[in-house]
């Protein structure tokens, strides 16, 4: 039973860390939301440009409520730091492979294959992210993803471990507006100087985005929670604080 419970809870520290370095990554893809316009109380109408990040980093939050229903927010924690060093580590590879002298030797232009320079423009473009731009996202990130386990244990205190429904949402909804308010505000009015006013109206869209999707993974906590507890025989139980899973 030991062996089995750590290596459910290693898959899930596993596919956190998976999850957020791919939200690293395809989050330099931006895509806009209402391209006609959207209603006239959000940004006064206009499309809403979004990071394509916003389709899985909300999983990252459900990953965490997960572990601390069954682990105890030590566990979840010890996640979140795993993913912040990992995601550094990431973000180091990819500028050492930046540096790195492009190749022609695959370019055949018959064949319509770019040259050299030019898929090393791409791929600069695609990852060299600016510098306040990573700081703000790295900051975000390990506020929010901290914040929201702390915020679940506390839920659970509140509700006497009864009502999942109420930590799950009560806990990801306040740490994704201070996730949402860090990024943008670093980024936006301090990096690219947008007015206070465009700033408060891209927050308010982003972070309208995530809690409708906060909303819909409610019922996929319940589900993890009971194929945990069906799989290992744990009784869900956050006080447990990483006691050993026996």
């Amino acid at each position: 039973m030991q062996e089995r419970a750590n290596s459910c809870y290693a898959f899930f520290a596993t596919l956190f860390v998976v999850v957020l370095v791919l939200t690293n990554v395809i989050g330099t893809k931006l895509f806009v939301l209402f391209p006609d316009g959207g209603p006239s109380w959000l940004m006064g109408g206009k499309p809403v440009t979004l990071t394509s990040g916003i389709i899985t980093y909300p999983l990252t939050f459900l990953l965490t409520d997960i572990v601390s229903e069954i682990w105890g927010h030590r566990r979840a924690g010890r996640m979140v730091i795993w993913g912040f060093v990992m995601s550094l580590m990431m973000l180091g590879i990819l500028q050492v492979a930046i540096a790195l002298p492009p190749s022609d030797i695959w370019t055949q232009p018959d064949l319509g294959f770019p040259t050299g320079a030019a898929m090393q423009r791409a791929f600069s473009a695609t990852f060299a992210n600016p510098a306040i731009l990573l700081f703000a996202s790295m900051l975000a990130y390990l506020v929010a993803q901290l914040m929201d386990v702390r915020l679940y244990r506390f839920w659970w205190k509140v509700t006497g471990g009864r009502h999942m429904w109420i930590r799950n949402n009560g806990s990801t909804m306040i740490s994704q507006l201070v996730d949402t308010t860090i990024v943008n505000g670093i980024f936006l009015h301090f990096g690219l100087g947008l007015a206070r006013a465009d700033v408060i109206g891209i927050i308010v869209a982003v972070y309208l985005c995530k809690v409708a999707l906060a909303i819909v993974d409610t019922p996929l906590i319940y589900a993890g929670r009971w194929i945990v507890e069906h799989v290992l025989g744990l009784e869900h139980d956050p006080a447990r604080e990483g006691a050993p899973l026996a």
